[in-house]
């Protein structure tokens, strides 16, 4: 495993495991996953993954339960990642609601507590206000946020009178959104960008294609899932898996490659099995060439899928069958 070269009072591995699906009907994994979850975080300790990442709004506390308890003694030497759902994120409900999470955590520190959405009404100053009052009794020790744009995440600096280590956003070879200014700012700066749905939900995978949908309410509701987009984006995935024969790797290995090749970037992929675990960490020790990294980059750039308001329609469409 390789980690972030920034100092943190414990080291943030490359590859995290996100834990959404942790306690969640919406992937449509089944009623065993609960029980495999514990399997998978277990093995994700011994691939050397240390940033665990959950919020209270998974599963309505669910996922903050199965991580802490699967995570047991080793809680304490891995960081543990939270976020706050932001309703009335005012500076007392910020306190109540990190001893919530701790509590189901059952942890002492919150390694790292998050701001999970920006409140377009609720200002940061009371939000880091309470933030603030959580590190200073030591119940958080880093604070992040996640969905935060470059001016509002240094707001959030300001307004917290400390560094705010990591912003985490939807980030991925087809959400490239993060490399305008988020990326150069963390590696300016010294903070982290922290990349959720870095798959794309599995888009990138290879393992779907128009006639083979995917199935599960979250990937439905994804238009990069319609099938024209699909259509479209198998340019990309066949340098995908141009590259990934090269290295005897798969697509989605290649994907978090090309991300975690930025000093400053931690992917969070989820995973259903411990052997996706698995195939997760060890993309962390591939080396991509320059020349292959500039032909994924191009072809990331060629796609054009249909999304936004024009793909509502055809989500309506493909929900109902026809």
């Amino acid at each position: 495993m390789r980690f972030v070269q920034l100092d943190t009072p414990k080291p943030i591995s490359k590859i995290g495991l996100g834990t959404w699906q942790f306690g969640s009907k919406e992937w449509g994994y089944g009623p065993d996953y609960e029980r495999r979850a514990a399997d998978i975080v277990r093995r994700a300790l011994d691939l050397g993954v240390t940033l665990f990442d959950t919020a209270e709004v998974y599963g309505f506390g669910r996922s903050e339960r199965i991580l802490g308890a699967a995570l047991g003694d080793d809680r304490g030497r891995v960081v543990v990642a939270s976020k706050i759902f932001p309703l009335l994120p005012v500076a007392p409900v910020v306190q109540q609601r990190a001893v919530a999470s701790a509590a189901r955590l059952g942890v002492r520190t919150i390694d790292l507590y998050q701001v999970h959405q920006a409140n377009p009404v609720v200002a940061d100053t009371t939000t880091m206000r309470g933030m603030r009052a959580l590190q200073d009794v030591g119940l958080v020790a880093e604070v992040g946020v996640s969905n935060y744009s470059l001016r509002r995440w240094r707001f959030a600096e300001a307004a917290l009178g400390r560094r705010v280590l990591s912003n985490q956003v939807r980030y991925s070879m087809v959400d490239r959104g993060p490399e305008k200014d988020l990326l150069p700012y963390a590696e300016q700066a010294g903070r982290i960008v922290i990349a959720y749905s870095p798959l794309a939900q599995g888009f990138l995978s290879g393992r779907y294609d128009a006639r083979n949908p995917p199935s599960g309410a979250v990937r439905r509701a994804n238009p990069y899932f319609l099938p024209e987009n699909l259509e479209r984006g198998a340019a990309l995935i066949g340098a995908l898996r141009e590259v990934a024969d090269a290295h005897d790797a798969t697509p989605s290995q290649i994907a978090l490659a090309h991300l975690l090749r930025h000093p400053n970037v931690v992917a969070i992929p989820g995973a259903s099995s411990v052997e996706q675990v698995e195939r997760n960490a060890a993309a962390a020790e591939i080396d991509l060439a320059d020349d292959e990294y500039a032909a994924l980059a191009a072809a990331a750039r060629a796609f054009r899928p249909v999304t936004g308001l024009a793909a509502v329609p055809k989500l309506i469409r493909a929900r109902a069958g026809r």
